[in-house]
């Protein structure tokens, strides 16, 4: 077994960080076969960005560090079971003079026999002299400093917040506004912002904080399908992703504050359709992320 394809969590001490490195250390197991696991979860499926990110990290091990991702595209095709490994078999299908590309493929142990849970095809460039340069300009929103966190979410939400504390031992949030609001929102006032960073710090390596990045945009990308009848999760209506994309528009540290603006421009048929804009502190606009989403209703 060869050594893990990520940092040792070592490197960043016994942090929140730590937890997120080690969740993204796969053994490769043979040729561009990598194996992942998943860390004890009361819940009885696998968080998508935790999968989005291996995936991720996978492929980033079969490039040259030369070349930075620059866009994913993937699909969820079956829950996962955090008591399973996931295994991740990376195809190799194009490497070309400024671009490579890697074909992901996971899959888990059902009854004895191998399914796929999730495939990813990601997408890493040389870099080139920009021909033209334009990026969104960032929301004029106060900073992170002050606003709550998810432990003052939390408390005024007990019954229907619990699911988020988990993840809020290794992601810190700043909400410009009450997640759990029942009052819908109404166009063209329809976005949620919110402020994110891994908790804790990562090592400078730019495919380290791409993956974290994946990870972190999972996180309330579907809320946004919920905006314009309010209350957020936690009521009647449950929720899955379908599939996720993120576009890699600048290098960004993941553990360092950023702001994520989340909307959705259409729903319909028990699907909701999500976009994600984030920014650095500085102003930078350094990726978009996009997903379509499931929305059921409990009550049938």
């Amino acid at each position: 077994m060869s050594p893990p394809t990520s940092p040792s969590p070592s490197a960043v001490g016994g942090t929140p960080a730590a937890e997120l490195l080690q969740v993204l250390a796969l053994d490769e197991r043979s040729p561009d076969c990598f194996v992942g696991t998943t860390p004890t979860t009361p819940q009885q499926r696998i968080f998508g960005g935790q999968v989005a990110a291996q995936a991720l990290t996978a492929a980033s091990a079969t490039v040259s560090r030369e070349r930075a991702v620059h866009s994913l595209h993937s699909y969820f095709l079956r829950p996962g079971d955090p008591q399973e490994e996931i295994r991740y078999q990376v195809e190799r299908i194009r490497e070309g003079r400024s671009f490579s590309t890697r074909r992901v493929l996971a899959s888990q142990t059902r009854r004895g026999e191998d399914v796929a849970i999730f495939a990813l095809t990601a997408d890493f460039h040389a870099g080139e002299r920009a021909v033209v340069e334009h990026s969104l300009p960032m929301p004029v929103v106060p900073g992170p400093d002050g606003l709550p966190g998810l432990a003052e979410v939390v408390a005024a939400h007990p019954d229907a917040s619990g699911w988020m504390a988990t993840m809020g031992q290794v992601v810190e949030q700043r909400f410009l506004a009450d997640p759990f609001d029942p009052q819908p929102k109404l166009s063209p006032h329809t976005a949620s912002r919110g402020w994110f960073r891994v908790a804790g710090r990562l090592p400078e390596d730019e495919a380290v904080h791409a993956a974290a990045l994946t990870f972190v945009s999972d996180l309330t990308l579907l809320t946004a399908g919920l905006a314009r009848v309010g209350g957020g999760w936690g009521g009647s209506t449950v929720g899955a992703s379908l599939d996720h994309a993120v576009w890699f528009h600048r290098p960004m540290r993941a553990d360092e504050w950023f702001l994520y603006e989340t909307d959705s421009p259409a729903a319909a048929s028990g699907r909701a359709l999500c976009f994600g804009q984030i920014w650095a502190t500085d102003g930078s606009h350094v990726a978009t992320v996009v997903q379509e989403g499931l929305l059921r209703s409990l009550g049938g």
